[in-house]
């Protein structure tokens, strides 16, 4: 089993890498081939989902940057606080681009086994990237 500070390190760059840089093969050394992740409303995905996710998000938000704020690591679990900031200026999820800046933050709670994560769950408020690029109104109704 890697230590503690180890851990953080590999998830610290491979977030970077994927995120940043759209480096996305650089969460195969991270995640299990079994990895699941469990997003703000249920919805779940596999690796290769998610790694999918975050290259049509990079597409969107060309400029994106995410921000590792905080990781704590112990034993088979780490938590991670980030945030993301960047600049719409291309379709995401059938939005035409609206050259809005956002900015959300989040965590991401995961579980190791043996050296990968096979399990995240990642808490967020999508509706707060929607009120950013003007789709949703504040206060109003879903």
């Amino acid at each position: 089993m890697a230590d503690n500070a180890a851990r953080r390190d590999r998830i610290q760059k491979a977030w970077e890498a994927a995120w940043d840089r759209g480096e996305v093969a650089a969460l195969d050394s991270l995640l299990s081939p079994a990895y699941r992740r469990i997003e703000s409303g249920g919805a779940e995905h596999g690796r290769d989902e998610f790694k999918a996710s975050i290259v049509s998000t990079r597409a969107a938000f060309p400029n994106l940057s995410t921000v590792v704020d905080e990781i704590v690591v112990e034993g088979d679990r780490a938590a991670v606080r980030w945030h993301s900031s960047g600049a719409h200026t291309q379709s995401f999820l059938g939005v035409p681009a609206t050259n809005r800046s956002v900015e959300v933050n989040g965590a991401t709670f995961a579980r190791f086994r043996d050296d990968l994560i096979v399990e995240e769950t990642v808490t967020w408020d999508p509706r707060a990237l929607l009120t950013a690029l003007g789709i949703v109104s504040v206060g109003q109704d879903r």
